[in-house]
């Protein structure tokens, strides 16, 4: 692994918490050691103003530099917590924010201007790691399972399941290996995570996120409603698959209370992620949790409940760092991208064939 190096990850979610960044080193295939990160908050209004970009294939050129400003004050943040300077990283993975996602027409929208971020670090770039495989025909999401794939290394010889509950919900299920045959992930978007949670409570409460569950935990889920939130084709249909924040109908909410509101979106994120584990081939003995879902009491409580005997724990039990599983990833993909490794398979986004990506962009101060 002579050619293993240190790589930053940034990852802004549709939950719009804020940026993740994290540091990895890797030489694109083998993880070494990852590093450090944290999560670098969106002030109050610029959150809105990035919310108030969902749903469109554009933004504003102020909301896209400022963004991209932002992420480069993650970026120092990140090295100043490290102890390390700009130099010492080979490149940056970043990911930008996703604005619209519908890959059936063959779009996603990642907003973020890689060239500028470059430019304010001194460390090249790589961006737009989904167009290549929309492109292609594939999903574009998720993209994290071939980091997934090279961090369970130790854990191959069973299978392996790994569930990031972000803004969306996504799955990673890893076969057993046996020698050198090493089965490629399958991985899809079961649903809903975090982001219609989040949004009733942001428009019920004035709160950014249901705290700890406690506005679902007051409440009661309406099955009625909970019925036709689930009567969406998007359950049924076979993966690979992926789905945007935005695919599923709220209007069916209308006349809940908030806290009634916010139990019955709790358990629609519990009952789509339930109805995508359930089409897999066979079932790990536990889901791994990762995202910002795993902190919330009655999401967990609630899908060890509808899952068991398989249990659901979070990902610190066996070493990992949950909030930077995903900025890891782009670290680790930015790393391929440059190599021309895959960044995704036909078991994860119904590419034809494996595909690498990304967009590179050389830091001015750099010999290319």
């Amino acid at each position: 692994m002579t050619d293993s190096g240190w790589a930053i990850g940034l990852m802004s979610g549709t939950s719009l918490d804020g940026i993740d960044a994290a540091l990895l080193r890797t030489d694109g295939v083998h993880v070494v050691e990852a590093g450090p990160g944290l999560t670098q908050p969106y002030g109050a209004e610029f959150r809105e103003q990035l919310r108030a970009c969902f749903g469109k294939r554009e933004a504003p050129a102020k909301v896209v530099s400022s963004l991209t400003e932002y992420h480069a004050q993650a970026v120092q943040a990140v090295l100043d917590r490290a102890g390390m300077t700009a130099d010492m990283i080979e490149v940056i993975g970043f990911h930008g924010q996703t604005i619209h996602h519908d890959a059936g027409a063959g779009i996603t929208v990642q907003i973020g201007d890689g060239a500028l971020l470059a430019s304010l670090t001194d460390i090249p770039v790589v961006a737009q790691m989904r167009l290549a495989d929309v492109a292609a025909g594939g999903q574009g999401a998720p993209l994290a399972p071939a980091f997934h794939a090279a961090m369970a290394g130790p854990y191959r010889d069973r299978p392996c399941g790994f569930l990031n509950i972000g803004g969306v919900a996504n799955i990673t299920y890893l076969a057993p290996a046996a020698g050198d045959d090493v089965p490629e992930p399958i991985a899809f978007d079961t649903g809903p995570g975090n982001a219609l949670i989040d949004d009733w409570a942001a428009t019920h409460t004035g709160q950014a996120y249901d705290r700890n569950g406690f506005l679902a935990a007051s409440g009661k889920a309406d099955e009625t409603v909970l019925k036709q939130l689930m009567d969406n084709p998007y359950f049924s249909k076979p993966y690979p698959k992926s789905a945007d924040r935005d695919d599923f109908n709220r209007a069916v909410l209308t006349g809940l209370s908030p806290a009634d509101g916010a139990a019955t979106l709790t358990r629609f994120t519990i009952e789509s992620i339930a109805a995508g584990i359930e089409q897999l081939p066979e079932q790990p003995p536990c889901w791994w949790a990762t995202g910002g879902g795993r902190h919330n009491p009655q999401l967990m409580a609630g899908l060890r409940a509808r899952l068991a005997p398989v249990q659901v724990e979070p990902v610190e039990l066996i070493g990992w760092a949950g909030d930077m599983v995903e900025a890891w990833a782009f670290a680790y993909l930015a790393k391929r991208a440059l190599k021309g490794l895959p960044l995704s398979f036909p078991g994860t986004t119904g590419v034809a064939e494996a595909i690498s990506g990304g967009e590179l962009h050389h830091a001015p101060g750099r010999a290319a």
